[in-house]
């Protein structure tokens, strides 16, 4: 049985796609569907942010700022931990100042060092929004067991690191 699974498993992934050669490689396999499974899971939480006006990366910024508290960051330090990497951090911080969501301020000394801090109005929505992410987590991924999610953070942590 142990051999028969994976088979059918590969099948019914061809099947998903409506694909109707076997893949090139496992490899290929697996590629397709992390992105097939990342656009699935990132599709909820988009519709999630959509009435609040924000993006799943304007998300994580807010949630950047609000982890690093009153002193906040400067736009490379929030570049460097952003899940998806944007090519222009600088707007996408206007966007969120906009918004009132972010201030920023200007260094002291270093008139070029610019803190961006997440405001009042930006904890408000994160607040707002902490209990309905919880829910689309546990939507798509409280079915697995605890063992299994982290089996899965282990993997995916390999794939990024290359061990």
């Amino acid at each position: 049985m142990g051999v028969i699974t994976p088979i059918i498993v590969a099948v019914g992934r061809q099947q998903e796609i409506r694909q109707r050669k076997p893949f090139r490689s496992l490899r290929q396999e697996a590629h397709l569907g992390l992105q097939r499974t990342a656009a699935l899971l990132e599709h909820a939480f988009e519709n999630a942010l959509k009435p609040h006006g924000i993006t799943a990366t304007q998300y994580n910024a807010l949630r950047i700022l609000r982890g690093a508290g009153a002193g906040g960051l400067c736009r490379n330090e929030i570049r460097e931990r952003l899940v998806r990497q944007v090519p222009d951090v600088t707007r996408l911080l206007d966007r969120l100042e906009d918004l009132q969501l972010v201030s920023r301020t200007r260094g002291g000394d270093d008139r070029r060092f610019v803190s961006a801090t997440i405001t009042k109005r930006g904890l408000e929505l994160l607040d707002d929004l902490d209990d309905r992410i919880e829910e689309i987590h546990q939507e798509q991924l409280g079915h697995l067991s605890r063992e299994q999610l982290r089996t899965l953070i282990d993997l995916l942590a390999a794939v990024r690191n290359r061990e």
